[in-house]
């Protein structure tokens, strides 16, 4: 049977305001079988109750997916050509339980666990950043102990928000001690602002793990701290974790914590792109709301950098 390789639609084929909204216009699959022949998928996790502040990143993936219609197959910057050489497609959304956020952290955990055991890499479009850590409990099922890359403004490394232990500012601390995380090859990039104690970072760095604070990346080019970063993380498999608003809220104000002197555009390019050749295992882009970016631009930036994501993934062509 000969490989399929699916594509996005055309403007040609259907005005780019038209049709159904699925990321970049691909192929929406929802049967076992399409889904075993797919190298990589796009997810949703509508979820915005393990949110701090702002509430609405359960509008993220829908909004994502709207605004990813001028995305055009092939990268012009750095040839790669991803829909020539894995089969992607939009599985749609999780249908996580909306009133519980420890039984929506146990149905995404299940449905990654499916994700995986039928070979697909996951791109996921958040919701809020506590969809991270069944994320990586599945995957761990499968490799072992990942390193990471995560940007972010925050290092969500608590030990718990009002009492509870499970949120999206206690994700990372919750891999970590759950052994999900190869604590030395795990990079945090982007981290800001104020804290309540030193150890707001000071606990990552006691880990291993590499942070770099958004003051180390003011008016420079991140591409040599991305050649640092393989150096680190490589050696086995990597997730990549993107939060925006680890990008300034100048460029991305529409998410629930937003954070001064953060990351521009261009660099937040830099550093997927610098992920090229590292054993990309899955990624996700989370804490887009909606409600908070009246001209969809946060939303842009989503998708843009879910397909830049996609194609830095392993087995991408370059053209």
């Amino acid at each position: 049977m000969d490989k399929v390789f699916h594509q996005p639609l055309g403007g040609n084929e259907m005005p780019r305001f038209g049709g159904i909204a699925t990321m970049m216009r691909l192929p929406h699959i929802q049967s076992t079988e399409e889904k075993r022949q797919l190298d990589a998928a796009f997810v949703g996790v509508p979820l915005d109750i393990g949110t701090s502040l702002r509430s609405g990143t359960r509008f993220g993936p829908r909004e994502i997916r709207a605004q990813s219609v001028m995305i055009r197959p092939y990268n012009m910057a750095t040839g790669a050509a991803p829909f020539d050489s894995l089969n992607v497609a939009d599985i749609g959304d999780v249908a996580i339980n909306t009133f519980n956020l420890l039984d929506a952290v146990r149905i995404i955990e299940e449905a990654y666990d499916e994700i995986v055991e039928l070979g697909i890499k996951p791109l996921t479009l958040g919701g809020d950043h506590t969809i991270t850590l069944p994320i990586l409990r599945a995957l761990h099922k499968k490799y072992g102990k990942i390193g990471l890359v995560h940007v972010d403004a925050h290092a969500d490394v608590n030990d718990h928000m009002f009492g509870e232990k499970i949120a999206h500012g206690t994700t990372f601390r919750r891999a970590q001690e759950e052994g999900l995380l190869d604590s030395q090859r795990v990079v945090q990039i982007g981290l800001r602002a104020q804290g309540y104690t030193a150890e707001d970072f000071n606990w990552s760095r006691k880990q291993g793990f590499r942070v770099v604070q958004a003051e180390e990346c003011w008016h420079q080019s991140l591409a040599p701290l991305m050649a640092e970063v393989r150096e680190k993380v490589g050696g086995g498999p990597v997730y990549l974790s993107f939060d925006i608003d680890g990008i300034d809220p100048a460029w991305a104000p529409g998410t629930g914590t937003p954070e001064i002197g953060g990351l521009t555009t261009i660099q937040a390019m830099e550093i997927i792109r610098g992920c090229q050749g590292l054993d990309l295992i899955g990624g996700d882009l989370v804490e887009v709301s909606p409600p908070y970016d009246t001209t969809g631009n946060t939303s842009l930036l989503g998708a843009n950098l879910l397909y830049e994501m996609l194609c830095v993934l392993p087995g991408v062509q370059r053209r």
